[in-house]
Parts: structure tokens; C-alpha cells; sequence
């Protein structure tokens, strides 16, 4: 009788374990799914994307002629506290101001022009300022046109993985 109780108790924990790993399985897929949607709704090709490591070695590179112009389309205090080393700042994107900013830049500079744009201020997913940026140079003809992936922030992604900044202007 004993016996009877110990298999049926292990069976149901055996069958709520089943169910657990299930449950699990099918919320870790959604979020997987859910990660994909929102990659859809970039503006961007995943061509047009590069990896930090990358571009740390891009930059690191002896100077060429299609070296890239890495373009800071985050808010000032995130420039001035610590930013990729030569990037120059034209506003935040995500203000009218910023933008105009950013649009008055590039008209003086050539579309065929190796261009950067990067802002790290908060995770990729929600980032205010990246896609009005890319959309705007896209626009204005920019060929050659990528955006730095950054997931998390310019800190996690970037300062704390040992890539080389510039402080301050």
C-alpha cells in the first residue's frame, strides 16, 4: 500500500514537472517570437547592422579611405560622459531639433559616405532616437548606411566589454 502512494505521488510530481518544463518551453518561444516582432519593425536590414567587435576593429585599423564616420544620434550627457573614440554628436534624433541638426550635418557630407549611427542610451528594443536617425539619412540618400547593435545600453554593450571611448566635448 505504501508502494501504491510513493509511485503515485512521484508520478504526479514526474507529470507537474512535464507540465513545468511545457509551460516554460512555450513562454521562452513567445519571447522569442516576440524578439523577432520587434526586429521587424526596424527600419534597418541586418546588413545594415554592426556588432560592436567589429566596429572596434574598424576603427582600430590603419586610417583608409572608406574609414567609418560613427555618428552619436543619443542625448549630449550620454556624448559628454563617454562616447566612441572620434564620433561627432549632431543632436539627439529623437527631438526636431536634434534631427534637423543630424540632417544639416550630412547634406554636407558625400551618400556614399561609410556612416555609423549608434545611441546606447537604453535597450536597442526601446531606443527613441536610433530609428528616426537612420530613417532620416536614409531618406536624404545615404548608400552605405549601418547602425552599431547595441541590446542593453553604450555602457554594458560597449564601456564595460573594454572598447575604447572618448570623454567629454
Amino acid at each position: 500500500m505504501q508502494i501504491r502512494i510513493i509511485r503515485g505521488i512521484v508520478t504526479a510530481l514526474l507529470g507537474l514537472v512535464f507540465v513545468a518544463l511545457v509551460v516554460a518551453n512555450s513562454r521562452a518561444l513567445r519571447v522569442v517570437a516576440l524578439a523577432h516582432a520587434d526586429d521587424a519593425d526596424d527600419p534597418w536590414s541586418s546588413s545594415q547592422t554592426v556588432q560592436p567587435a567589429d566596429l572596434a576593429k574598424e576603427l582600430a585599423a590603419p586610417a583608409h579611405p572608406n574609414e567609418p564616420v560613427v555618428v552619436c544620434v543619443g542625448f549630449r550627457p550620454l556624448y559628454q560622459g563617454a562616447h566612441i573614440p572620434h564620433a561627432v554628436f549632431h543632436g539627439a534624433a529623437s527631438t526636431s531639433a536634434g534631427l534637423a541638426e543630424l540632417k544639416s550635418w550630412a547634406q554636407k557630407i558625400p551618400k556614399a559616405a561609410n556612416v555609423v549611427l549608434y545611441c546606447g542610451c537604453c535597450p536597442l528594443a526601446h531606443c527613441p532616437n536610433l530609428r528616426p536617425a537612420f530613417v532620416a539619412m536614409r531618406d536624404m540618400g545615404f548608400t552605405n548606411l549601418r547602425v552599431l547593435i547595441l541590446p542593453n545600453d553604450f555602457n554594458t554593450d560597449w564601456i564595460e566589454k573594454g572598447y575604447s571611448v572618448e570623454k567629454g566635448k
